[in-house]
């Protein structure tokens, strides 16, 4: 049997609870409904760092942010396992967002087609992508904080504005349209992964009018954010909330005083990209039929972190709650296909498990042997309906940026009952209970009751055990990649 093609698709700051079919029926997402319908779904996966590029080099690597060394937006990463597809004799192909370092880095791809964040600052901000070059050669400058800053609503919108140019130039109708593109141009000979990044949910939150007002219509639910649990928030996200409210990033101004009407309006607007970019998913998947591709694919759907969208009064990223790294992960092959002829297809595997197990499990599907020191743990078991060993932790990591100004270091552990945050030489951090607390807004860090005590002790000691085992078993590991 000939290799599968793998399309693995990634959208940008996408939260759980954005997918009809998982429970969240103001969604309008039949595509991924499909795909959940069909294929399997892991509900319980994590992701290892809470930005974007961290969280993107874990994922294609098979390890640990402090393994990798890529802490934060702008570290270097320039190697990934898809250099071992490319050796094996896969066409690796990028369509769309990677968030590499340099962009333009192979990675191991054969083709790159480089289109990056919407509104970038903090790494190369002149950095001339495709979605650029397509604007320019249309006469066009792209929407970006500099126009937005002239608009007399711009400290209230929260980020959310209207997408003012021509349709097909939206960044995630502009990815789309050029994956079908590649899809029904190039011959496919040989056996293809093919990485399509979407950038959006991530702001600015700019969907096309039209997908807005539907969602603008509805009753949709926002966490109540309560004085208490700010107050109960460790010093660095207070500090973070006030940097959001100051520096506008991604073209977003934190409004430390919201009201329900403009964080509605900003989840209309968030949800409405989600339908834009499912409709363009539901297209690559009619291309890859019509090309005869699809019976011998296998499709992944996942994203590289959430958004609070102003739950627990905060802007974006850069917190370790279950909006930001708790992620949709989805495996799907169409009826009839040769491959993975065990997935359990409609299951939803509750199973605790790291987003980058997946890699691991990708270069077995295609038939390659994962590097034995790998820290990720292969979910291939759970996909061909096998009896697998979920994870006892997940972890996830983030280090002080231009944009988490208060914060040395910041670690997150958490099995299916607790989670534990940690601040590098800091007193202050958070304790959740999340059979009881599952919303995480009772912050029980600071409760003198003893048995909470010794919670927090035992999830420090498993934190600490598991950088220490982290940095015995992974010495030198990742040197090869540098």
């Amino acid at each position: 049997m000939s290799r599968p093609n793998i399309i693995f698709i990634i959208t940008d700051q996408q939260r759980f609870d954005t997918i009809g079919e998982l429970g969240f029926p103001y969604m309008d997402t039949p595509n991924l409904d499909r795909l959940v319908r069909e294929g399997l779904t892991f509900t319980n996966c994590h992701i290892t760092a809470a930005s974007c590029a961290p969280s993107r080099a874990s994922l294609f690597t098979g390890y640990y942010p402090h393994t990798t060394g890529i802490l934060k937006n702008a570290d270097s990463w320039q190697h990934s396992w898809i250099e071992l597809l490319n050796e094996s004799g896969y066409r690796c192909v990028n369509i769309g967002k990677m968030h590499s370092y340099p962009y333009h880095t192979p990675l191991g791809f054969h083709e790159r087609y480089v289109v990056e964040n919407k509104d970038r600052y903090l790494e190369e901000r002149y950095y001339f992508d495709e979605w650029d070059k397509a604007l320019r050669a249309r006469g066009l400058v792209k929407q970006q904080r500099e126009q937005y800053r002239m608009r007399d609503d711009y400290q209230t919108a929260l980020g959310a504005f209207d997408w003012e140019l021509p349709e097909d130039l939206h960044s995630d109708m502009f990815v789309g349209e050029m994956a079908k593109w590649w899809l029904n141009t190039y011959p496919v000979t040989e056996p293809l992964f093919l990485q399509i990044g979407f950038p959006g949910p991530h702001p600015p939150y700019d969907p096309i009018r039209r997908y807005a007002e539907p969602y603008l219509e509805k009753d949709l639910p926002l966490l109540p954010v309560t004085q208490e649990e700010l107050e109960h928030q460790p010093p660095a996200l207070k500090e973070l909330r006030e940097h959001n409210s100051e520096v506008d990033h991604d073209s977003v101004v934190l409004d430390l005083h919201a009201n329900e009407d403009q964080r509605h309006r900003q989840r209309a607007y968030y949800l409405a990209n989600v339908t834009m970019i499912d409709e363009k998913i539901g297209e690559i998947l009619q291309t890859l039929d019509d090309r005869g591709y699809l019976e011998n694919s296998i499709v992944i759907f996942t994203s590289d972190h959430g958004d609070c969208l102003t739950d627990h009064g905060h802007s974006q990223k850069w917190t370790m709650y279950d909006t930001i790294t708790r992620m949709p992960m989805i495996v799907w092959t169409p009826n009839g296909s040769p491959h993975l002829p065990n997935l359990p297809r409609g299951q939803r595997d509750d199973g605790l498990c790291s987003q980058f197990d997946i890699g691991p499990a990708i270069l077995e599907m295609a038939g390659v042997t994962p590097p034995d020191n790998m820290e990720a743990q292969s979910l291939l078991p759970a996909i061909n309906g096998e009896e697998w060993d979920e994870r006892d932790y997940v972890f996830a990591e983030q280090a002080r940026d231009g944009i988490l100004t208060d914060c040395e270091f910041m670690t997150m552990v958490r099995n299916r009952t607790w989670k534990l945050v940690h601040f590098l030489d800091e007193p202050d951090g958070q304790l959740f209970n999340l059979q009881q607390d599952p919303d995480e807004v009772h912050n029980l860090w600071y409760s003198k009751d003893t048995l909470l005590q010794d919670k927090k002790r035992e999830l420090l000691d498993v934190l600490r055990e598991w950088r220490i085992r982290s940095a015995l078993e992974s010495k030198d590991l990742y040197a090869a990649y540098r």
